[in-house]
């Protein structure tokens, strides 16, 4: 059985699909979270990742942990699953966490947690996720506009179901144990080319408006701590050379290139009409 948390999130609802599809038992986990929530025959715990404790109903009987980085104890969710057996740790974590790592802390905490762990693990540093443009679904529902800071600076931003395929693969496969991967989209894109794609998706024009840096610090600023502001405003904005590089490890992973930007706006245009 493998459990995954954050299992309604972007990443975690596409990784349960893909897990059941393959025929795995599954434990869905997350601090809301019902059986209207999840396919057919899986298992639906809630629990806190900030409450280690909490975890442990949904652990019994499992081999394996997809985790995020949430919460303030990673030892302590780490010292609940080596009690209960497990055999393998994923860990979804943010390329930050390797070139930002003071920004990044939070990340990069989880990131030495798991190794010190004692247990089997990989960790996924993500790139930017496409579906962080879901921010601009009600804006582009409602007045077909799209607004984003630094409108010609391209990030490689990777599709959520292809971290949810490669977490599969690695959660599934072996010879993944202590690796890190690095997980982007095909092609760097700019948030004006994915204003654009949404368009495309959409058959009508959406307009984009280039937002100053203190517009989007104070936008942003309501639901992330300052220290990831500051360092998810100097990717966007200044990004290093190893974070607009395009990377191998969903193709190597998965067998077919990681899918661009614009096939996920394809894919979730109703959430823009």
């Amino acid at each position: 059985m493998i459990v995954v948390t954050g299992a309604t999130g972007n990443v975690g609802r596409a990784l349960v699909a893909a897990l059941v599809e393959a025929g795995e038992t599954v434990t869905a986990v997350a601090r809301r979270i019902g059986a209207d929530d999840v396919p057919p025959g899986v298992r639906a715990v809630a629990a806190d990742l900030g409450d280690p404790q909490s975890l442990a109903p949904a652990l019994e009987g499992a081999k394996a942990l997809f985790l995020l980085v949430a919460g303030e104890e990673p030892a302590g969710i780490l010292r609940r699953a080596a009690a209960a057996g497990l055999a393998k740790v994923v860990l979804l974590s943010s390329q930050g966490a390797g070139t930002r790592p003071q920004a990044y802390t939070h990340a990069a905490r989880f990131e030495a947690a798991v190794a010190r762990s004692g247990l089997p693990f990989t960790v996924l540093r993500s790139g930017g996720l496409a579906s962080n443009a879901l921010a601009w679904a009600e804006p582009v529902r409602r007045y077909r506009t799209a607004a984003a800071p630094f409108a010609d600076v391209a990030l490689p931003f990777v599709d959520p179901a292809d971290v949810a395929a490669v977490a599969a693969a690695v959660l599934r496969g072996d010879g993944h144990d202590g690796a890190t991967y690095t997980l982007t989209g095909p092609e760097p894109t700019t948030p004006r080319q994915r204003a654009a794609a949404i368009a495309a998706a959409l058959e009508e024009p959406v307009t984009f408006v280039e937002q100053s840096r203190e517009e989007a610090r104070a936008e942003m600023i309501r639901f992330i701590p300052p220290a990831v502001v500051e360092g998810t405003l100097a990717v966007l904005g200044a990004p290093t050379p190893e974070e607009q590089a395009v990377g191998g490890d969903v193709e190597r992973l998965l067998g077919r290139p990681a899918a661009p930007f614009s096939a996920w706006a394809a894919r979730n245009a109703a959430a823009f009409r």
